[in-house]
């Protein structure tokens, strides 16, 4: 413990002596302690009203890492199958340019029509497919980069090159939060994906807005329970720390950032009562347990990770990014696309069961859920026998649903073997600036002066791609 002149503890000693003893999550106490000075907000996390008003009130992001072929799942494409095995000439093949013939690959299962829209699916999703009707499926995305790493950064963050904050960070940073008791930005992924930790970053952002990482297991946030300090001990230590704080704030009556460390501690003393009941189970029917595919008593799985968000948003998290992401293995199917088989088991009955299940509850009007991979996989490969699919980032395809979004329409085409965009292409930009506008957020406004210069998550990119705005 530090003490100052007056034989008083100071703050930062106390705060120190808290995390020692366990008194909050250490993450989330030491990253608050690490940006003292660094924000000029009085409470980042306040509630703010967007540029205009917002279609959705919150975010589901579902991301397949790894890259899950377009072909193969929402892209048809019956030349493909027509002409496989022929030869073509491309320019470019795994990052490298020249001139390379290459073998059409058949894509390796049917696509059938679905739902009154017809849009047309593989059968590798049948359970996503009932829910077609509520799904506005872009089949003309384009990214910046075939490495796994780079797309998945850009993917997340907007830049392909350098760590930059997360949409999420920018969507928290933007509006704030409606519930003091929960982080506003959280993600659950059993491990970590390409670019790890950047996915979920603030980066230049205050760190208040930084993603909140859940593990699904039986600790899904560490130190969440309170190991060596009764609840009556905590509050007076807090207490405690509040008189330290105005204390502080009488001599520093200018301090913008008091308030906002204040507050931040609240917040993580308030997860140690709230994030529990998040997990608890208990109390969902056996149908909503079945209608997501999940054993009673499980805490891993997709199926897990899906009713957890439904869970999160009803209580006021505003982003919540699930990352499909395997102990072994991910969507990168270069050796054999049959590996895309128990990837798409695990996760296509959870993700019909959360559409099904936010739109009986009537989340699903103002919930936005997106559904996208870093990139799509080959149409072809360099052997005519090949059994996988490379990295494609010249076209693949993501979907969106909820609010604001036309539903059950396609937008966007690939060409005749799903090779390149053939009409109206929707970049990484594009569909952050969409997903922004739905949001209630000007993509073009939402900006933060760092080193200089204002930065965005579109960068000086981007469109609104309204033609699937409802």
């Amino acid at each position: 413990m530090n003490w100052n002149s007056k034989g008083d503890p100071t703050r930062r000693g106390a705060l120190r002596s808290m995390i020692a003893g366990s008194m909050l999550m250490p993450g989330i106490v030491a990253r608050l302690l690490a940006e003292e000075g660094n924000s000029s907000s009085v409470d980042p996390l306040a509630p703010k009203p967007g540029h205009f008003p917002a279609k959705a009130k919150r975010v589901i992001f579902l991301y397949m890492s790894g890259g899950v072929s377009h072909i193969d799942t929402w892209d048809p494409k019956p030349k493909l199958f027509a002409d496989a095995t022929k030869t073509i000439p491309v320019n470019e093949f795994q990052g490298r340019k020249g001139d390379f013939k290459m073998f059409l690959k058949r894509p390796n299962w049917d696509f059938k029509r679905h739902g009154k829209s017809g849009t047309e699916v593989s059968q590798l999703f049948p359970q996503m497919a009932e829910c077609v009707d509520d799904l506005c499926v872009i089949r003309s995305m384009k990214s910046d980069h075939t490495n796994h790493y780079e797309a998945t950064l850009g993917m997340h963050t907007g830049s392909f090159t350098f760590a930059r904050p997360s949409m999420g960070s920018w969507i928290s940073y933007g509006l704030g939060t409606v519930n003091r008791n929960l982080p506003s930005f959280i993600v659950i992924a059993p491990q970590s994906p390409y670019a790890g930790g950047q996915v979920w970053g603030s980066d230049f952002l205050p760190g208040s807005h930084q993603g909140t990482l859940v593990v699904p297991g039986a600790e899904p946030v560490a130190n969440i329970k309170r190991r060596t300090l009764s609840a009556p001990l905590q509050e007076m230590e807090l207490r405690l720390l509040a008189q330290m704080n105005q204390r502080h704030l009488d001599s520093h009556p200018k301090d913008p950032l008091l308030e906002a460390r204040m507050r931040s501690f609240e917040t993580a003393f308030g997860m140690q009562s709230e994030m529990p009941e998040v997990f608890d189970f208990s109390k969902e029917s056996d149908a909503t347990l079945k209608l997501y595919g999940l054993e009673r008593g499980s805490t891993k799985g997709f199926a897990w990770q899906c009713l957890t968000a439904r869970r999160l948003i009803e209580r006021g998290v505003r982003f919540v990014e699930l990352i499909d992401v395997g102990s072994s293995n991910n969507w990168d199917a270069h050796g054999d696309m049959m590996t895309h088989v128990p990837l798409a088991k695990n996760v296509d009955g959870a993700i019909a069961g959360l559409l099904k299940d936010l739109k009986q509850r009537g989340l699903l009007q103002d919930t936005l859920v997106v559904w996208t991979t870093e990139f799509g996989r080959t149409p072809f490969n360099s052997a005519a026998d090949a059994k996988g699919r490379e990295h494609h980032h010249w076209v693949f395809s993501s979907w969106l649903a909820g609010a604001g979004v036309k539903p059950g329409i396609t937008f966007g085409e690939s060409d005749e073997y799903g090779i390149n965009v053939a009409k109206d292409p929707v970049h990484v930009h594009d569909f952050h600036a969409t997903i922004l506008h739905l949001m209630g957020l000007d993509h073009e406004k939402l900006t933060y002066r760092n080193s200089g210069r204002d930065y965005r998550l579109t960068d000086i990119h981007g469109r609104v791609v309204k033609e699937i705005l409802a």
